[in-house]
């Protein structure tokens, strides 16, 4: 399964704008943004109260600066009048065709065990015959494409029921969305930062701010099915050096047993999917 994912400019944000919001939101005065992006104070002030006009030069000096993302570092570049600075092509394109298909290779080499593709919004795009060991008793609407993993996790209608250590996957859950929202500053993650914490402080009687984090090596995600109890740990890939952006803010999550009754309740699965 491949969705569709296109960077959405914002036409009414001028350059200036844009940086003001990244400054702001990495916590730094213009001063320290002028002194870290070697340009004066004087002129970045400009540059944001809209009475100078950045060249491109400057903007992506700042955006280094800044730490900004290649998706959004394109976006003010479009706000400015330039040219993209990175490739971004939706997963379906013939440019990333190899690309793609090394990905579904690697989840179908993955069969035994759960695994998934995912892009900045933590929607899947790709997985393979496995990952159905989540579908049960999950409402068929949080399986509509694009599935949201973590909307899928943790929804009271997903499989948050099933999971066994729910506090310490919820913890770990918002840790990593944190993480996101804290790097890309993307509205969506924002959103779905909110839409998450109401399900699990409103449903399940868990508060986000109220858990703590595991303190083990690792967090296993320890699921209930019809097969018994499972336990299984979770291992991130990313492309190296990726140009595209589309493959830059692409993710494996890939799972496998944490323990001898998970692997034996999944192998059997897998018989049972190839017969």
């Amino acid at each position: 399964m491949v969705e569709k994912l296109l960077a959405k400019t914002d036409p009414s944000r001028s350059v200036g704008a844009h940086l003001r919001h990244w400054r702001q939101h990495r916590r730094l005065s213009q001063l320290e943004l002028a002194l870290q992006a070697d340009v004066s104070g004087r002129h970045l002030s400009f540059i944001e109260s809209g009475r100078a006009q950045p060249s491109r030069a400057m903007i992506l000096k700042l955006a280094k600066g800044l730490t900004i993302p290649a998706r959004d570092v394109n976006e003010i570049l479009q706000a400015g009048g330039f040219a993209n600075a990175y490739p971004l092509h939706n997963p379906t394109d013939q440019h990333l065709k190899m690309p793609m298909q090394a990905v579904q290779k690697m989840l179908d080499a993955h069969d035994a065990y759960p695994a998934f593709a995912i892009n900045r919004q933590w929607e899947v795009i790709a997985h393979n015959r496995a990952f159905e060991l989540f579908y049960a008793s999950v409402d068929p609407a949080l399986l509509r494409p694009p599935i949201n993993i973590l909307r899928l996790c943790l929804h009271p209608k997903g499989i948050a029921p099933r999971i066994r250590n729910l506090r310490e996957m919820a913890a770990f859950i918002f840790a990593r969305l944190e993480r996101d929202v804290d790097r890309t500053a993307d509205p969506s993650l924002i959103a779905l930062k909110e839409e998450l914490a109401a399900y699990v402080g409103n449903i399940h009687g868990v508060h986000k701010d109220a858990v703590t984090v595991n303190q083990d090596v690792t967090v296993p995600l320890r699921l209930s099915t019809q097969y018994g109890d499972i336990a299984l740990l979770g291992m991130i890939t990313v492309f190296g050096t990726p140009n595209d952006i589309t493959l830059s803010e692409l993710a494996l999550e890939t799972f496998f047993p944490a323990d001898e009754a998970t692997e034996q309740i999944l192998a059997k699965l897998k018989k049972t999917r190839n017969t």
